[in-house]
């Protein structure tokens, strides 16, 4: 094996989990920065601390990619496979986060992981792409959207008679809790979705055998970069969740985030499924927004952030399948 490929996958696996740090980092705290319950560099610091700290809370979403997606490649082309994965990937992060769009991360990862393995004539675990990415696709914005409208009752009517400007105050504080607990639940998550390439590529180069543990310089790796990437921040994927969906305010931020922290964890401990951080947020926060009123929701906005989601995975599997036609043709 190639050790040149093994070090420069494993870079361009970390260079992704940087740009992943970076585009998501709203998702944990955009609704804390418009609601003023934490400054932008205040939110950037914790977000990046917890986002470290989540990375170590488990290992299921981390197996899943790296064996239940698709079948493990062998040899150089192997590596190129996952390097034109992650390069789809990169590619397709960057110009949803030019745009302003928070779209996924995660498929976009894993539409490169599909796109570069087809190219590569390698085979696609469909049952398994079905029941861990395309289902969970579909049901976790339904359960963020339900579950945020009512989370967002319940608070509602608890707090009916309580005095708005104090209730405001105390909610603006727990906020700091919620916005903390979505960047752990983002840790655990996304963190982990790059230690599923990352070992995959150590098993191709038999470094490690394929039911090793999880080293832990990787876990590390894989944090630190995500944590990194978050405090570089994602300004313009932050204005779009703080303000563009609906005007939010502390009651309706703190709503949103447990609500989405709650489902990420479930997603992760019992599932194992590598959800989707700006699916959950943004249908949390669009299900908060509607117990206002429905036309409070910027129905506009949202539309074009569905969009962003069906077009994610089908648009990074092309440039990661053309990305693995290139180096094909240049190494192979």
């Amino acid at each position: 094996m190639d050790t040149f490929a093994l070090v420069v996958t494993i870079g361009v696996a970390l260079g992704f989990t940087y740009t992943n740090g970076f585009h998501d980092s709203a998702n944990a705290i955009a609704t804390s920065v418009s609601t003023r319950a934490l400054t932008p560099r205040a939110a950037l610091a914790m977000a990046a601390v917890m986002n470290l700290a989540g990375a170590f809370l488990g290992s299921g979403v981390a197996k899943t990619v790296s064996k239940g997606l698709i079948e493990t490649p062998h040899g150089n082309r192997g590596m190129w496979i996952l390097f034109a994965a992650l390069v789809g990937a990169i590619v397709w992060n960057l110009i949803t986060w030019y745009f302003g769009l928070p779209s996924s991360s995660s498929h976009a990862l894993f539409g490169g992981m599909v796109g570069a393995a087809l190219a590569g004539g390698i085979g696609v675990l469909w049952d398994g792409v079905v029941e861990k990415v395309v289902i969970p696709m579909f049901v976790s914005p339904v359960v963020g959207l339900v579950a945020g409208y009512l989370v967002m009752v319940v608070i509602l009517w608890l707090f009916r008679r309580a005095n708005p400007h104090k209730a405001k105050r105390g909610f603006r504080i727990a906020q700091t809790v919620s916005a903390a607990a979505m960047a752990l639940g983002h840790g655990l998550q996304d963190a982990q979705k790059t230690m599923g390439i990352v070992v995959t590529a150590l098993v191709i180069a038999d470094v490690q055998a394929a039911d090793a543990a999880i080293p832990v310089w990787v876990k590390i790796a894989c944090a630190v970069m995500l944590s990194l990437g978050t405090y570089a921040g994602g300004w313009r994927i932050m204005r779009t969740l703080g303000r563009k969906i609906i005007e939010v305010d502390p009651p309706q931020g703190f709503a949103a985030e447990t609500t989405g922290a709650s489902i990420m964890f479930g997603s992760a401990f019992l599932f194992h499924a590598p959800i989707s951080t700006t699916h959950v947020i943004t249908s949390a926060i669009m299900g908060v927004g509607a117990t206002k009123r429905v036309n409070a929701v910027r129905w506009g906005v949202a539309k074009n952030i569905i969009l962003g989601w069906f077009i994610t995975m089908p648009a990074a599997a092309l440039v990661a399948a053309v990305s693995f036609w290139i180096v094909n043709l240049a190494f192979v």
